[in-house]
């Protein structure tokens, strides 16, 4: 059954696979644990959802993702995989709707669990498909998908739903039918529209099918459509870098993501760079690329909201926002990672997940345990911290008093980064700004945020160190870091975490 609001227009068709969830074990163990009968009291707890879908036509010369490329895909187990997998963390993660029975028990969509009724279910704030190339699934698969979430979860009408496309697999018939399967937002990885730039980068569609795919989505998602660009290839001028988003900001919609490329070990535009077949960019030449983009979009009425990311109108991503506000998440899918409190399985903290990388592993773990978690670790209340400041300063808005005292409610972010120390040396320089609002970065300090972490993660693990035990804390001399740029965008996932982040390091729509 549907959550309320939620009515995909093709949900009959994606009606497969809705057995009952898989109690899976922890990896590693034996047999499959009894979810907690007798639990405490249950916190709010929404949470985004991320799918991965893991397959490509081709590997492009730049990307080191946990992508596959195979002769043929079993679509119609790879789909019952990611219902199942799905429904067996949102049971897990608890943010699961129930029908109240009695006054002791509870129902779930997919049969009896021993938990306590809820009469507000939680929410689903956001779902995204990552890759990969999502959009080489059928829209049965992502309504299938769609479905399942909803049947488990509260997924209220209007919640954004987003899916990476590639430009090659995004024809109007096939963007018709993924709109009627539910998905409401599209990420397209254009990249570059110079043709040559598309070829270094191994890109399978050409310029002309990037502009043909992004003006076919606005048709079907307006005001709902954003791109992925890629700056700092090999031989790239900033005059050229300028000129290329300048055609782009006529074509595209009202969010923009940029990706300084990154040459990963392993990959074909890495080894060519390093045996000097290609030139790599001068760090200088790729500040120039970053602050001219900067200026050009916050120009043309963009709002620079994150490190990578540009929107207008309103339209800012809410699934990054929920990596970047350091919220929960269920990661479904091969490689997926995830981050909350399994409380179904007795758990009382959040834990980092990452599910098994290779699809068909994965899917025999699924099949036998409702999931395919390989990894599992409990973040102690520092490092969760650590991710709040680390994620939340990417964003324009920072890292808020509310959300820091939802983390830490005995260390105050005042307490914290308010002293004399590295936090009080570089605002005072101009990077970062601690007011009635929070901790952020200024406009300048958000470009070279990469080089003001190390100092203010030390900040931190010292005013915890002395909260803890105030004779144990350790010293350091101070001094000014040097400062590089950041434009890596390791949006999570984010940013930095391995989840699913729009464009990661220029892999959006593969």
């Amino acid at each position: 059954m549907a959550a309320r609001g939620w009515r995909p227009a093709v949900a009959a068709a994606a009606r497969h696979g809705r057995g009952g969830p898989g109690r899976g074990p922890r990896p590693g163990s034996g047999p499959a644990p009894e979810l907690a009968s007798e639990p405490g009291p249950e916190p709010a707890a929404p949470a985004a959802a991320a799918l991965y879908w893991p397959y490509c036509r081709q590997r492009c010369s730049y990307c080191s993702f946990n992508k596959y490329v195979v002769p043929a895909v079993d679509e119609a187990a790879v789909s019952a995989c990611l219902v199942q997998e799905a429904r067996t963390l949102l049971c897990l993660s608890r943010v699961q709707r129930w029908v109240s029975r009695g006054i002791s028990g509870g129902v779930g969509p997919f049969g009896s669990c021993p938990q306590h009724p809820h009469p507000l279910p939680y929410s689903v704030t956001s779902v995204f498909f990552g890759g990969g190339t999502p959009s080489l699934a059928s829209p049965r698969t992502i309504a299938a998908v769609l479905e399942a979430v909803a049947g488990a979860a509260h997924l209220p009408a209007g919640t954004e739903v987003t899916l990476e496309a590639n430009p090659s697999s995004t024809s109007t018939p096939c963007l018709t039918g993924f709109r009627a399967a539910g998905v409401n937002r599209l990420s397209i990885g254009v990249q570059s529209l110079d043709d040559a730039e598309l070829q270094l980068l191994g890109r399978e569609h050409t310029a002309a099918e990037a502009r043909r795919a992004v003006e076919a989505a606005q048709q079907l998602f307006p005001g709902r459509t954003s791109i992925d660009l890629i700056f700092g290839l090999p031989g790239q001028s900033r005059g050229t870098w300028a000129r290329g988003l300048e055609e782009a900001l006529g074509l595209c919609d009202d969010h923009v993501s940029l990706y300084q490329l990154t040459l990963e070990r392993g990959t074909v535009l890495e080894a060519q760079v390093s045996r000097g077949a290609l030139p790599a960019p001068a760090p200088d030449l790729l500040a120039d690329m970053y602050h001219t983009a900067r200026d050009m979009l916050v120009a043309t009425g963009f709002r620079h909201y994150e490190v990578s990311n540009f929107a207008r109108k309103g339209a800012l991503s809410s699934h990054n926002f929920s990596y970047w506000r350091a919220e929960q998440y269920i990661g479904v899918g091969p490689g997926a990672h995830g981050r909350f409190v399994p409380w179904g399985e007795g758990g009382c903290s959040r834990e980092a997940r990452v599910q098994t990388l290779e699809p068909e592993a994965w899917m025999r773990e699924v099949q036998s345990r409702g999931h395919g978690t390989r990894k599992r670790v409990a973040l102690s209340p520092l490092e969760q911290l650590e991710e709040v400041l680390a994620l939340g300063l990417r964003t324009d808005e920072g890292v808020t008093h509310k959300r820091w005292e939802h983390f830490s409610p005995h260390l105050s972010l005042e307490a914290a980064f308010g002293e004399p120390g590295q936090a009080r040396d570089l605002e005072q320089q101009g990077w970062l700004v601690l007011d009635s609002r929070g901790l952020r970065c200024t406009w300048d300090g958000l470009a070279v945020l990469d080089s003001l972490l190390p100092d203010l993660l030390y900040q931190l693990r010292r005013r915890w160190a002395l909260l803890a035990a105030p004779e144990a804390a350790p010293g350091r001399g101070g001094g000014a870091p040097r400062r590089s740029p950041t434009w890596d965008g390791a949006g999570g996932e984010a940013a930095g975490c391995g989840g699913l982040t729009e464009g990661t390091s220029g892999g959006s729509g593969e």
